[in-house]
């Protein structure tokens, strides 16, 4: 049964332009990266540190476009159960309200990995192919940053999903949204401890490369939070759906 309503959540994506806000998401992230290199007058392709300009790219990029895309990804695929009495049609087919949420978020959560992970490659492609970066790639750090940032993206999905399926307008979800972009790019100028507060503070957390004084420097990435976070998310998405199933019963 879960197989079979996977199946069909993917089949709504190609009604809801799931593929064109995905675009948005690598396309958006990749022009911000590039312009981290175009406008930083000290980029030298020759120089050890030449991949922290685009590490800073993608740091300041995916917050600032992430929160807004996840949270229209997750509105698309749940408000067409609010206007189509899906939530009924779907109960009487054996699946509760509960277990549709999960659905929607293991479906939704392939999208998003495949974009994170996609967009990672792009801007990698980017900087070894047309920027011409000659020193190796810190795989290392860049492989912990994506992983971080995927953690980030399907923590804010899950969450959003959620109020997507709580509140049915939609508008409220979206405004959710966009202030989580405005918290995610102003919580790296914070404090951690003010950025562990709210979901997408965790984007600073991650943050692999920025500003330190006038050079851009590689930065250490907040691992055991990002980790804490995963648990928090997952804990809370488990008990909030098995509520919705008591709910509806």
């Amino acid at each position: 049964m879960f197989g079979s309503a996977l199946v069909n959540e993917f089949a709504k994506m190609r009604h809801l332009s799931v593929g064109l806000v995905a675009t948005v998401m690598v396309l958006g992230v990749l022009a911000l990266s590039l312009f981290a290199v175009v406008s930083s007058p000290d980029f030298n392709p020759d120089s050890p540190g030449a991949w922290n300009a685009l590490l800073a790219g993608m740091s300041l990029g995916i917050p600032l476009i992430s929160p807004l895309l996840l949270a229209v990804l997750a509105s698309r695929q749940t408000d067409i159960e609010h206007q189509g009495h899906g939530w009924l049609m779907q109960s009487t087919s054996g699946i509760t309200p509960g277990s549709l949420c999960r659905v929607k978020l293991v479906s939704l959560g392939i999208v998003v990995t495949a974009v994170t992970i996609g967009t990672s490659l792009t801007v990698l492609a980017f900087g070894k192919i047309f920027a011409g970066i000659l020193p190796p790639v810190p795989l290392g750090h860049w492989t912990g940053f994506s992983l971080c940032v995927l953690v980030v993206n399907l923590a804010v999905l899950a969450l959003h999903i959620l109020l997507s399926a709580k509140v049915e307008n939609q508008l409220v979800v979206l405004g959710v949204g966009v202030l989580g972009c405005i918290l995610a790019v102003f919580s790296q100028g914070l404090p951690e401890a003010v950025a562990h507060l709210t979901p997408w503070g965790y984007y600073a957390l991650a943050q692999a490369a920025g500003y330190q004084g006038d050079a851009i420097q590689a930065l250490p990435i907040a691992y055991p939070s990002i980790a804490v976070l995963a648990v928090i998310v997952t804990g809370l998405f488990a008990v909030l759906t098995c509520r919705f199933d008591r709910q509806e019963a």
